[in-house]
Formats: C-alpha cells, structure tokens, sequence
C-alpha cells in the first residue's frame, strides 16, 4: 500500500490555544512520523457535510528500539471539498514517507472518496464507504482501497469503526489482498477537548495497536472556519506490532 499520509473533526473562541495546538502539531511531525502508511493511522467519518473545504496534514512516527521499525515515519498534506451531502472526494497533494535508516522522500499522490449512505442520526448508525486510488511517484504499481465505514454518536460518546480492502493495481502489481481495521471512541467535554482511544489492526503485519488520542476544535475568530486538532500515542499490543506510534493531525475546515 502507498504510504496514504495519512487520512479527520465546529467551536469555541480559543485563539491562542488554537495557535498552541498548531505548534505542537507541527514540532510532532517534523520530529517524529513512519512506513504502515498514514492512513492506517486514521478512523475515518462516514459523515459528509455540504459545501465544507477541507485542508489537512497529517502524520505518525515509530518510537521503537528495533533498527528495522524505530525511526520510520509519514505525513501526508491533503484538500478536501463536499460538492453535496453525500460525496467528498479528497486530493493528496504531497504524501512523504522516512524508512528506518534511509532519508525521507515524497511517494507519490492520492484521490480519495468518502461517500455517506445514510442520513445522519436517522438510523441505528451512519454508515458510508470509502474508496481511493493511489499512483505512486516515479512509476510502478498503484493501489486500490474500499471499505465500509460506520459511525454512532450517543450522548457525548461517538464510536467509529473502518473496515478496508487494500490491493495493488497496474503492471508488476501483487495479487495479494490485504486487510486493515480501526476504531476510535471519544467522549466531548467540550468541543475543544474530545479524550478517547483508538485501536488499529493490520493482520497482514501481524502488528495490533491501541492508545489515548485528545481530539478537539475551535472556531477562527473573523471566519466561517474551524481548526481541528487530533494527537495521541498508541502502544503495540503483541511483539510483532511498534511499540510506540505517536499520531498528529491538524485541520482547517471552511464553507
């Protein structure tokens, strides 16, 4: 799979907290980031609402002893546009990516679709599917990904859950299928301080990881826009997975 840099939260009048939580954003992913790719480190929201622009980056890095996983990092730099209340596609204008021992190097670009089914809040849960397709820099084969995604909010809890097929596509592609699940579950104190965790499985990886995350947002004085944060660290469950992976996202959203 291309390292998808990784793949998302309107709000309070927090200025200088806001600034504050783009400059840890910012120092988290230049100092730490690796190469599951950045969307394996993301719980996607089947929720699609219309006419919001999006500008995302994101990123995660390996904290692991182990000189063929410590070190490894991705980040991702992506825009988003709902053109109605059921479709989003996305655009990954730069996806970066450091293996372990190596310097870091762009990989290549992405275009992703979010697509809600459901009307949200009218059934048990919202439910969507997301699908996208990503061309790697330089040639060689591409890769495909489509998934179902599921969201319940109840209360001040909310519960997401992704289920994705990932497979390679174009000449020299592998005929290998591989699968990934996540879930986050949060619980709003405020809209700027959303605690919660998140939990990964990559079974093709043998690699199975779970942590706290903090996700919040605050409305930008002056603007129709809010700026969404999202940082956490999640910790390895069995040997095989990293141990640490410390995650960061940072968001503008506008009408």
């Amino acid at each position: 799979m291309s390292p998808h840099f990784t793949r998302h939260l309107p709000s309070g009048h927090r200025p200088v907290a806001s600034h504050r939580a783009a400059a840890v954003l910012a120092l988290l992913l230049t100092a730490t980031a690796g190469v599951a790719h950045a969307d394996d480190f993301i719980v996607y929201s089947p929720r699609v609402m219309a006419t919001q622009t999006e500008i995302e980056l994101r990123g995660y890095g390996y904290s692991d002893g182990r000189s063929d996983i410590g070190g490894e990092r991705a980040a991702e730099l992506s825009v988003a546009h709902a053109f109605n209340g059921w479709w989003k596609p996305e655009l990954y204008l730069a996806e970066y990516e450091k293996e372990p021992g190596a310097g870091g190097k762009l990989v290549g670009y992405e275009f992703e679709n979010t697509f809600q089914f459901t009307e949200t809040g009218r059934y048990w849960a919202d439910v969507g599917l997301l699908a996208s397709y990503g061309h790697p820099k330089g040639g060689g084969p591409g890769e495909l990904e489509v998934g179902p995604l599921i969201e319940k909010t109840v209360g001040r809890f909310d519960h997401r859950v992704n289920l994705i097929w990932e497979r390679e596509v174009g000449a020299g592609a592998s005929s290998k299928t591989e699968f990934r699940y996540s879930y986050a579950g949060t619980y709003t104190v405020t809209k700027a301080f959303r605690p919660g965790i998140e939990a990964y499985g990559r079974p093709d990886d043998d690699a199975y990881q779970a942590g706290p995350v903090v996700t919040g947002e605050w409305h930008v004085p002056g603007t129709r826009g809010n700026l969404e944060y999202r940082v956490g660290v999640v910790l390895g469950i069995n040997a095989a997975a990293p141990r640490r992976t410390v995650l960061a996202q940072l968001e503008y959203e506008f009408f």
